[in-house]
């Protein structure tokens, strides 16, 4: 007799019996497991017809999700029916044969005694049970906890297939419970993760979306036992006594920014670095902003000895020469726990040390923003403000160098046999050409291209730099960003046999170069609290530097132009973004020099304004600022005039999402273009909803933002930007038309141990997307207090802010991606089909793309030998510096840098 369906939803929910191929039952339909059985024979049913299980769940009315979902609970409930309706007539004395006879025997088709076997083995009962214990499982969290996050990587956690999970919380779906999808903000990018909740009954999508702090780990985290929100311990404070402050009157401003440091004192110390950006702070409510750098050149009794710009004048006290810490919103009398520079300090960035009761204490007052090896691996790309700036010859010749770069990664792609490795690549390779055909970034103009931390040697020439990672005698030139122009790069040789120099920065700098403060000044008014230049090697002359502009000589922003009590704050990011746009679209038109000056000298003053205090409102005026853009961008209050200007202007377009592939998308098979849909969604207050872009993204021609003057120049950087597109859907559409291959089951069997290694590599790669999830919740909801705490935050600030509490929430939640490492058998099995090309596109998500990169298109690759790292490590204990020890070895810097130090 069949359960009425009332009965039978008020225990498990209804299983939809609609379409064209109702459900019949032709089994045993005892006991509630009758629609499950139905819906079983109803599949087969549509198989023996010759449909697919698409078709299928079209005719019932259902999506595929639902139907295997749905498969999956209902095989789980009629193999629970037979094993319980088996043991009772085992209990009764029944034989294996005739429990098979007596099961199946009403349809004419016995159960094989095997079978009966099988259900009968201990165990069988508790094994299949497994969707029932993890239904409970589910249950007994979200009862407790009200949300709970059931996305990708929580089956690692449960130890559950995912399609098992999945099908336990549609089980409790069926019995009032909600599953939602929720989108996750990510702190970093902006980007949206999507992941699915499960929600006790009376808790609505709207409430989940509104507050995702909601949404709770199905494995437990302990809190932080009362530290502060980013991991930040308190700051071990200074005595004032034991800091000296030199002032501008003594050769303060010859070294602005640098903190000389007492070697040899543990409170004081800088750990395994020679030199490090850091705060230190100073008594209760001040602090230093700086470089610090071993020196035993100090007074007596002083421990830090602090160079600024300052005048004796205009200070009453040291103590007005340090900046204020950044005080608590709810204590104004007490720094703020949180962040009391106003600065980032990197991960480990304080010098710790376990109490006896397992507390940590702070042993160094040095805060480290940035030490010694850090710079090093900043980007060597050329920024369009800087090449801009450059002849149209070197602009053309290095986008043509980074094109013909892009391609040859695009062919050595294309040629790779693996077709799931091939379609990742080609889907990052788009990705990143898109985004470079908007940047319009170009290649290094030197393989030694790299960037350095500036610091001051006061006795080298102006025309001189330490630099031990360049050739002693070599030619280099030092570009800030941003910077005026040509002018503003000085073109130096290389000194490495400085003692001074030597004696400050250590015989091998990993990331500095020591100066005069007369090419920082050159440098847009550089100084030494960590600002940074790229170094060029420049023999060839390549890069144009011309002399410094008479206009800009002795010109002091900081004492022209101070500020006043109640002077209104700045945007700096804003200000020097306008100013620089200006700058370049008045070089790129071939402004006078006169007109520059002006530019530059505003600019100059701009970027230091908010460090100094500077009444950057007074310089606009006069600088006639609203008259230069007038002329030059069209408009005394408009902004960008030329395409390097526009390119990266904030343009904001009705909200999209990427075509469904039902509807097409995403991706155009003719053109290779990105399809999107318009979501139509609107504000509460029903104003339409945006996507941020950026002004070149949209355009579909990069001329159309080329100025009314036309340059060589942006000619130049348009034909690199369309060029880029069109490799961009070039690739696009050979990764839509490269199809997967099958899995070998034979590669399988030969490569069964690299396949259970990779499996096992999955498996922790993955389990890390919960806590990464629970760690982007975190920091949003951090980041939206600390908002609300202080609603003037400028972005820089902000950035600084999410970075921090992203940073924290991921230590406290354990979330820390476990790249995947391929060795090379296990690439071999990937290449022989071992791995199913579903599997093979999880690994690659989760390894590190540059070392498939590498694997899938090696090129020979450089090592330095055990017996050449000795000879390397042997001439710099002789004195040799690094640029020398390349040079004998005969390999590139790089190279040797990865040998030392990893």
């Amino acid at each position: 007799m069949l359960v009425d369906e009332d009965d039978y939803l008020a225990h498990y929910g209804t299983l939809h019996k609609s379409g064209r191929y109702p459900w019949q039952s032709t089994g045993n339909v005892s006991g509630v497991v009758s629609l499950e059985r139905q819906f079983l024979n109803y599949l087969q049913e549509g198989r023996s017809k010759g449909l697919t299980e698409k078709q299928i769940a079209e005719g019932a009315g259902m999506t595929m999700n639902d139907v295997r979902n749905f498969k999956t609970i209902a095989r789980n409930k009629v193999k629970q029916d037979n094993i319980n309706q088996a043991e009772k007539l085992r209990a009764k004395g029944y034989s294996h044969k005739a429990i098979g006879e007596a099961i199946g025997g009403k349809n004419g088709n016995p159960i094989p005694e095997p079978t009966i076997r099988s259900w009968l083995a201990p165990g069988a009962k508790e094994k299949n049970d497994i969707l029932t214990t993890t239904a409970a499982m589910l249950k007994t969290h979200v009862d407790e906890k009200g949300v709970i996050d059931i996305g990708k990587g929580v089956e690692h956690h449960v130890n559950v297939a995912s399609s098992k999970l999945r099908a336990a919380a549609k089980f409790l779906e069926h019995e009032g419970y909600n599953i939602y999808r929720v989108k996750i903000k990510q702190q970093g990018t902006g980007k949206l993760t999507d992941t699915r909740v499960l929600a006790k009954p009376g808790i609505t999508q709207k409430e989940v979306w509104m507050d995702q702090t909601l949404i709770k780990q199905i494995n437990d985290y302990s809190d932080d036992g009362g530290r502060s929100w980013f991991g930040l311990h308190a700051p071990l404070p200074i005595n004032p006594k034991r800091v000296a402050v030199v002032y501008k009157e003594d050769g303060g401003g010859e070294a602005d920014g640098v903190i000389f440091v007492r070697p040899g004192v543990d409170d004081v110390s800088l750990g395994g670095s020679n030199y490090a950006q850091v705060r230190i702070q100073v008594g209760k409510d001040r602090y230093l902003k700086g470089m610090a750098m071993y020196s035993n050149d100090l007074p007596d009794g002083v421990d830090l000895l602090f160079h600024t710009n300052k005048s004796k004048a205009d200070v009453k006290s040291d103590k007005e020469a340090m900046k204020k810490l950044v005080m608590d919103p709810n204590d104004p009398t007490k720094p703020d726990p949180d962040n009391p520079f106003g600065a980032v300090i990197k991960s480990g960035g304080q010098q710790l040390k376990d109490r006896r009761d397992g507390t940590k204490k702070v042993t160094s007052v040095m805060n480290i923003v940035n030490e010694e090896g850090d710079w090093q691996d900043w980007s060597k790309t050329l920024s369009s403000q800087m090449l801009s700036k450059q002849s149209p010859k070197l602009v053309k010749s290095q986008l043509d160098m980074t094109y013909d770069n892009r391609k040859r990664e695009f062919d050595e792609i294309n040629a790779l046999t693996n077709p799931t490795i091939k379609k990742k690549l080609l889907e990052s390779f788009a990705s990143d050409v898109d985004s470079a055909a908007v940047h319009l970034k170009a290649a290094a103009i030197n393989s030694n291209q790299r960037y350095h931390v500036i610091l001051p040697v006061k006795s080298l020439k102006k025309n001189e730099v330490y630099a031990p990672n360049y050739e002693n005698g070599e030619r280099v030139v030092l570009i800030r960003h941003p910077h005026g122009g040509t002018f503003e790069i000085p073109e130096l040789v290389v000194n490495n046999k400085h003692r001074e120099a030597k004696k400050l920065l250590g015989p091998n700098p990993r990331d500095a170069i020591g100066i005069n403060s007369a090419v920082a000044e050159r440098l847009s008014g550089a100084d030494f609290d960590g600002d940074t230049v790229v170094v060029i090697p420049n023999n060839d002359g390549k890069v144009l530097s011309t002399p410094a502009l008479e206009g800009l000589k002795d010109f002091d922003p900081r004492s022209q132009y101070k500020g006043y009590e109640g002077m209104p704050g700045i945007d700096t990011q804003m200000q020097m973004g306008q100013i620089s746009n200006l700058i370049t679209d008045m070089t790129i038109q071939g402004a006078p020099v006169e007109e520059l000056v002006r530019a530059i000298r505003h600019s100059m003053v701009v970027i230091d304004a908010e460090k100094h205090e500077l009444d950057y409102r007074q310089s606009a005026i006069d600088n006639g600022i609203r008259a230069l853009k007038q002329k030059y961008q069209g408009r005394a209050n408009a902004g960008a005039s030329t395409l390097i200007s526009r390119a990266g202007a904030t343009l904001y377009v009705p909200e999209r999402k990427e075509r469904l592939a039902s509807e097409g998308g995403p991706v155009d098979p003719k053109t290779g273009k990105k399809m999107f849909t318009l979501t139509e969604d609107t504000h509460p207050d029903g104003r339409p909803k945006q996507t941020r872009t950026k002004r070149l993204a949209e355009a579909e021609d990069a001329r159309e933002l080329i100025s009314d003057a036309n340059t060589p120049v942006e000619r130049h950087y348009a034909d690199y930007s369309n060029k880029l597109k069109a490799m961009a859907n070039s690739a696009r559409k050979e990764e839509l038309s490269t199809k997967p291959i099958e899995r070998s089951p034979s590669a399988a069997k030969v490569y069964a141990a690299e396949v259970a290694s990779l499996s096992a590599k999955l498996r922790i790669a993955e389990s890390n997307a919960p806590q990464e999830r629970a760690a982007q919740i975190m920091a949003g909801a951090v980041y939206k207090a600390k908002l609300a705490e202080n609603p003037g935050m400028d972005d820089e600030i902000k950035r600084r802010t999410k970075f921090q509490a992203l940073n924290e929430a991921r230590n406290r939640m354990g979330a820390g991606k476990e790249r995947i490492t391929i060795e090379p058998r296990e690439w071999e099995a990937i290449q022989a089909g071992a791995i199913s090309p579903s599997r093979l596109r999880h690994i690659v998500d989760n390894a590190d793309l540059d070392t498939i990169k590498t694997m899938a298109t090696p090129r020979h690759q450089r090592v330095v030998t055990p017996a050449k790292l000795a000879r390397a490590q042997a001439m710099m204990s002789s004195g040799a510096t690094r640029a020398e020890v390349a040079a004998q070895l005969g390999i590139p810097l790089g190279t040797l840098d990865e040998a030392l130090y990893g």
